[in-house]
């Protein structure tokens, strides 16, 4: 070994070497830059890619907490932060608190399905620790973004074909088939009611969601697809459970909009409401047995199909 670094040490140091010519040494200095930079790009590399990111490191504090709910100095932290937000698109702390109170209490694990990618997404996901939470959105790119950015959301996209411009309406017209294609209680997969979304994944309609957030799709311009279509889905998916918890807490976010108060009186109904703001209404509906058909037990704002 020693001899070995000798011979080395007489090969690169030979008088030889030294009597060549310019181009044989820049041929020699080539040749040990294009190593050395080889050698610091590796070093660079291995670097890089072997620095936890901040999803990993979110992901391991999570699985930190195994099958144990999270802290409620976490939570109070999740909260604030997230309240916070420069954005100014995000929930005030009174309204992520109530949604985030509800999903304490939920029996784990807890099924929470969102209507809408928003500022709050990783924070739901993060609430509904050891629950099934999944997001539905109206843009399927950005559905797909979300997933690839961010592989712990499940998110499905979902094409609308409802008008704000029609709310009256189309409310008027699910009234007149409430015997039919939009009953209260059905399996919306197979329905052909013109407010009931029936081109979710098959796996949405088999779920008992205990928790349902109504917080999209985005626009109130007249030609939007505005929330009438979630907020009847939110009010059959709750009265059609077949198993688990027989209440459903239903939220309905921007509650001060024409079309979250009309179809939250005609499909969530007046009487399950237990707590509102100008911002969030919070509604708790009951399972109903499958030959009912009348969403509310008190009259409504429009004419029934009755009395058309």
């Amino acid at each position: 070994m020693k001899n070995n670094n000798s011979n080395t040490k007489l090969i690169l140091l030979h008088p030889y070497i030294q009597k060549q010519g310019g181009s044989n040494r820049l041929w020699l200095l080539a040749f040990v830059s294009f190593f050395t930079i080889a050698f610091l790009l590796t070093l660079i590399y291995t670097r890089e890619y072997s620095t936890p990111t901040a999803s990993t490191s979110t992901t391991a504090a999570a699985t930190t907490f195994g099958g144990a709910p999270l802290p409620t100095t976490v939570i109070n932290t999740l909260l604030h932060y997230a309240s916070t937000s420069n954005n100014s698109f995000h929930m005030a702390y009174a309204e992520l608190k109530q949604v985030s109170d509800v999903l304490r209490k939920c029996s784990s694990p807890c099924n929470f399905l969102v209507f809408g990618l928003t500022q709050e997404t990783l924070l739901w996901k993060a609430l509904n620790h050891n629950g099934r939470t999944v997001f539905i959105d109206e843009n399927r790119y950005y559905a797909a973004y979300m997933e690839e950015k961010h592989p712990e959301i499940d998110a499905y996209d979902v094409q609308y074909t409802t008008k704000l411009s029609d709310l009256h309406e189309l409310v008027a017209s699910t009234k007149k088939q409430i015997r039919n294609e939009c009953r209260p209680v059905q399996n919306l997969l197979f329905s052909e009611c013109k407010l009931g979304l029936n081109d979710l994944p098959n796996h949405v309609y088999e779920v008992d969601w205990d928790v349902i957030l109504v917080d999209g799709p985005r626009g109130e311009w007249p030609d939007a697809p505005g929330r009438m279509s979630p907020i009847f889905t939110s009010g059959v998916l709750a009265r059609s459970k077949k198993g688990g918890n027989a209440k459903t807490h239903v939220f309905v976010h921007d509650f001060y909009g024409e079309v979250e108060r009309v179809c939250g009186d005609e499909f969530l109904c007046k009487e399950n409401l237990v707590e509102s703001s100008d911002t969030l209404g919070h509604y708790v509906l009951e399972r109903m047995d499958a030959n009912s058909f009348q969403f509310c037990t008190q009259n409504s704002t429009l004419p029934s199909a009755s009395s058309s």
